[in-house]
């Protein structure tokens, strides 16, 4: 498992658009093998910025690396540039591969 983490400090004035760009735009993840889950995470707010991270889940890195390289990915992102009054700052990438995977166990 890889999970890929793109960490954004939004201006907290700007923090409802910022959510409404994410919940309507054209995700496209599904068209790409590996795909597991995608949510987008809200932290604390410090001053006038609120943390947000954008957080999706693959079977493998190399399964993220070929979004990363697919038209699906060129047509999710083709606007993003259209955001950047929202951030304080660049997002921040961060991947993780998975070392320990422990499952939910089954309610009794």
């Amino acid at each position: 498992m890889f999970v890929a983490m793109n960490r954004f400090k939004v201006f907290a004035a700007e923090a409802e658009a910022f959510e409404t760009v994410w919940r309507e735009r054209d995700r496209h993840l599904d068209e790409v093998p590996g795909f597991v889950a995608f949510h987008l995470l809200r932290g604390a707010a410090e001053g006038d910025t609120v943390l947000y991270a954008s957080h999706t889940v693959w079977r493998s890195r190399e399964d993220f690396e070929n979004w990363t390289r697919s038209d699906a990915f060129r047509k999710a992102h083709r606007n993003a540039g259209q955001n950047k009054p929202l951030y304080a700052g660049h997002p921040q990438f961060e991947g993780f591969e998975a070392v320990i995977e422990e499952p939910a166990r089954a309610a009794a």
